[in-house]
C-alpha cells in the first residue's frame, strides 16, 4: 500500500495541511524572494506525495475555500470571461515627463492642502518602477484568494481567477493568523524578458508562431479560457498597492508595502521611500538610465504620496488620484518607412533579416537598421517593403520593428510579402530549410559570412580588447585571417602598417591577443562555437571532464551527465566536436598554446571543495570573470542567489539586494582579501 492507503483520514488531512504549507512556504521562496532552501527534486518530492493523498481523498483538494498547490498547473477551462465589478475604481495617473512637471505636481498638491487649511506638508513620497504589463486586482475575503480581475475600464474588468490561480507567486490564501475580512492587492503581471526570449524559443523549435512582445504576450495569456495554457507560460506579478480593505487600516503606503511582502507578495525589492523632490527627481532619472540593464520592461516610475491622511485629503481629480504621478521615460518608439530588407547568415548558418529603414530619430539616436530577428518573425509580424512601420530602441538594446505601422494591414494593394533568400547572399550558395528546422540556413561550412560571425564570437568570447568587428573583417579581407588560430600569426610589423593603427596600437592589440592564451578551458569551450555551448555550459564542460582530449572521446551519455545540459544538446555537441573543421581548429588552437585543460582541483577537491559562493557587486582586483574562475579551480561552485546553503558571499561595491539577502540568513560575507584567504587555503 501507498503513504495515502496507510494512513486514516485524520492523519491524512493532518499531512496534506503539513505539504500544503511547506509547498506554499519554499514557492514563496523560489518565485518571489529567488533564494530557494531545497532543491528542485526536494520540492517535486513534496508535490507528489500532496498529489498521491489527494488522489485518495479528492475532498483535500479544496480545504475551506483554498485550492491545493497541486492545482496550479490549471484546472478545467471556462466558458468564458465573466465581466466583474471592481469594489472600488482602478483609476489611471497622471504624467509627469521632466523635472519641472514633476515639481509642479509638487506644488500643486501643496496649493490644494493649503485650501483644505494644511500649511507646509512635510511629504513622503515612494517611488516604484512602472512595470509594463498589465494590471490586474486580487480579492481575498477571510485571507482566502477569491477572485482575481483585469483592469479593464477601471470599473469593470474581467474575471481571469482561473489563470492567475496558476502564478506561482500568488499566495492562495493570507499568511496571517487573523486575516481581515476583505482584502484588495492591485499588481501587474508581467514576462520577464529571459522568460520572454525563452519561450519564443521553445515555441520557434515547436513549429508555432512567436510573439511579438512581453507585455502582450502576458496580457493574451492571462486572458485564455484554458488555465492549462497560461500555466504552461511563465507569468510573474509584482505588487504595488493595498485597494479596498475591512479590517486592517495603513497610515502610510510605504507600511501596507512592508505588510504585503510579509505576508509572501511580491514587492520590487528596489521600491524606496524618498523625502525630497529632489530625491525624487535623481531616483527617476537613476531608473532611466538603468532601464535598459532590467530583467523586465519598465516605461516610467509611480511616484506616491506616503502618508495615507494627506491622500485622503487630496483625493481625485478626475480619474486620477492627486498623491501619485507616473515619470514617464522618453518615447522608444518612432514611425518611418522600411526601404528594403536584407540577410546575414549567422555563425551557426540561420539566415537573420534586418530592416533598412528611412532614418529616423528614437530616443536620441538616429536609426537607419533595425533588426527583424528571425524568418519566423518576419512572417508572423507581417511587414511589407515600402510600408510605414514602428521601431523600438529601448535602453542600449538594438532597435527592432515591432509591427507595421496602424491601419497599414487594412490596405488595398500591398506589396508582396519578403521572401527568404533562395541563395545565401554572402557566398551564392543554395539555401536549405533542414526538414524538422524553423530557419533557412546556409549550408555552407566555409561561407564568409558564417566564418566573420564565428570570429566575431571569438574574439568577444575571448575578450580580446581592441579587436571589433571591423578589424575582423578587414583582416579578413587581406587573407590574414580565415579561422580563430590566425589571430595568434598576427604580428605588431603587420598590423602597424594597415590605415588607423600605429607601432604602439599595433603592439597592444598583438599583446591582447596573445593575452588570450591564458584564458581558462571553459572559456575556450564557449568561445569555439560550437552550437548550444554558451558560457555557463562551457563552464560546466570543462569542470566535468577536465581536459579536450577527453571531452573528444565522450559518448553522447556522458556529455549527457553535464550540469545543465540535456539529450538533444549533449548530441549537438557531440556532433560539432567531431565536424573536420572543428577538429582541426582545435588542433591548431592547441599548437597556439590555448588553455585545453582544466587548471586547478576538480570540484571534490581542493581549499573550496563542497562549498558554495555567490557573487555580488564590483570587487577592485578581480572581474566577475576571474573569481569564479578562481573558486573553480579550487574545487568550489558558484551561484547565482543566496539561500541558506550557501556558504560565502562575496561583496564587492553596489553589492544590492543580495547582501541583505545573506545577512537576513546568517550567511558569512567576505570581501576580496577575504575570497582570496580563503582561496590560499
Amino acid at each position: 500500500m501507498n503513504g495515502a492507503d496507510e494512513r486514516g483520514e485524520t492523519g491524512a488531512q493532518e499531512r496534506a495541511a503539513e505539504l500544503r504549507s511547506a509547498l506554499e512556504y519554499h514557492g514563496h521562496r523560489y518565485y518571489v524572494l529567488d533564494d530557494p532552501e531545497i532543491g528542485d527534486d526536494q520540492y517535486d518530492a513534496l508535490l507528489t506525495e500532496l498529489r498521491a493523498i489527494e488522489a485518495e481523498h479528492p475532498e483535500l483538494v479544496r480545504v475551506d475555500g483554498v485550492i491545493s498547490p497541486t492545482q496550479r498547473v490549471g484546472a478545467e477551462p471556462v466558458s468564458d470571461l465573466v465581466k466583474v465589478r471592481h469594489p472600488e475604481p482602478m483609476l489611471s495617473l497622471a504624467n509627469a515627463r521632466s523635472a519641472e512637471e514633476l515639481k509642479a505636481w509638487v506644488l500643486r498638491m501643496r496649493n490644494h492642502l493649503a485650501r483644505e487649511g494644511i500649511e507646509d506638508p512635510a511629504f513622503r513620497f515612494v517611488a516604484e518602477p512602472k512595470i509594463d504589463g498589465l494590471a490586474i486586482s486580487l480579492l481575498y475575503r477571510d485571507g482566502r484568494f477569491e477572485r482575481g480581475a483585469t483592469r479593464g475600464n477601471g470599473e469593470i474588468g474581467e474575471d481571469v481567477t482561473h489563470n492567475l490561480r496558476t502564478i506561482a507567486s500568488i499566495p492562495l490564501r493570507l499568511d496571517v493568523d487573523d486575516p481581515p475580512a476583505l482584502l484588495e492587492v492591485r499588481g501587474e503581471v508581467y514576462m520577464s524578458l529571459p522568460d520572454f526570449a525563452a519561450l519564443n524559443e521553445r515555441r520557434a523549435e515547436a513549429g508555432l508562431s512567436t510573439f511579438m512582445n512581453p507585455r502582450n504576450s502576458a496580457a493574451g495569456t492571462i486572458r485564455q479560457l484554458d488555465p492549462k495554457l497560461a500555466a504552461d507560460r511563465p507569468l510573474s506579478l509584482w505588487c504595488y498597492q493595498i485597494g479596498v480593505t475591512d479590517g486592517i487600516g495603513f497610515e502610510s503606503h510605504w507600511e501596507s508595502l512592508q505588510w504585503l511582502r510579509a505576508r509572501r507578495f511580491p514587492v520590487h525589492p528596489d521600491v524606496v521611500r524618498l523625502g525630497t523632490e529632489e530625491d525624487v527627481v535623481a531616483q527617476c532619472e537613476a531608473w532611466e538610465r538603468r532601464r535598459g540593464s532590467l530583467e523586465f520592461e519598465i516605461d516610467g516610475v509611480v511616484v506616491k504620496v506616503d502618508q495615507a491622511d494627506l491622500q485622503r485629503r487630496l483625493g481625485v481629480v478626475g480619474r486620477d488620484p492627486r498623491w501619485a504621478i507616473a515619470w514617464k521615460f522618453a518615447p522608444t518608439t518612432a514611425v518611418t518607412t522600411l526601404r528594403d530588407i536584407g540577410w546575414n547568415p549567422g555563425k551557426f548558418g540561420d539566415l537573420h533579416p534586418y530592416a533598412m529603414l528611412e532614418p529616423v530619430h528614437v530616443s536620441g539616436v538616429t536609426i537607419k537598421l533595425a533588426t527583424l530577428h528571425n524568418e519566423e518573425d518576419l512572417a508572423r509580424k507581417d511587414i511589407r517593403i515600402g510600408e510605414e512601420v514602428i521601431v523600438l530602441r529601448a535602453g542600449d538594446v538594438i532597435p527592432q520593428v515591432l509591427s507595421p505601422a496602424p491601419h497599414v494591414a487594412e490596405r488595398d494593394g500591398r506589396p508582396p510579402p519578403p521572401a527568404v533568400p533562395a541563395r545565401c547572399p554572402v557566398c551564392e550558395t543554395p539555401t536549405v530549410k533542414p526538414q524538422e528546422g524553423v530557419f533557412t540556413r546556409c549550408p555552407n561550412r566555409d561561407c564568409p559570412g558564417r566564418r566573420w560571425q564565428l570570429l566575431k564570437h571569438y574574439v568577444g568570447a575571448m575578450d580580446i580588447d581592441g579587436l571589433g568587428e571591423k578589424q575582423v573583417g578587414l583582416f579578413m579581407d587581406l587573407g590574414w585571417v580565415r579561422t580563430a588560430a590566425d589571430f595568434y600569426d598576427l604580428t605588431a610589423d603587420q598590423v602597424s602598417e594597415l590605415d588607423g593603427f600605429g607601432t604602439v596600437s599595433a603592439e597592444k592589440l598583438v599583446a591582447a591577443v596573445g593575452a588570450s592564451r591564458e584564458q581558462p578551458f571553459g572559456r575556450v569551450l564557449f568561445a569555439l562555437g560550437i552550437e548550444e555551448v554558451g558560457g555557463v555550459t562551457g563552464r560546466n564542460l570543462a569542470q566535468q571532464f577536465r581536459t579536450i582530449d577527453a571531452l573528444m572521446a565522450a559518448g553522447v551519455e556522458a556529455i549527457d551527465a553535464t550540469p545543465g545540459v540535456g539529450p538533444k544538446m549533449a548530441a549537438t555537441i557531440h556532433e560539432q566536436l567531431h565536424d573536420p573543421i572543428m577538429v582541426r581548429l582545435i588542433s591548431d588552437l592547441r599548437e597556439r598554446g590555448l588553455q585545453l585543460e582544466q587548471a586547478g582541483a576538480p570540484p571534490d577537491a581542493g581549499a573550496l571543495a563542497g562549498k558554495t559562493l555567490v557573487l555580488t557587486g564590483t570587487l577592485p582586483g578581480l572581474t566577475r570573470e576571474q573569481a569564479t574562475e578562481r573558486i573553480l579551480s579550487a574545487g568550489g561552485r558558484v551561484t547565482g542567489s543566496v539561500s541558506r546553503k550557501t556558504s560565502y558571499l562575496v561583496a564587492g561595491d553596489s553589492a544590492g539586494t543580495k547582501l541583505a539577502q545573506a545577512e537576513r540568513l546568517g550567511v558569512p560575507v567576505l570581501d576580496e582579501a577575504g575570497l582570496l584567504a580563503l582561496l590560499d587555503g
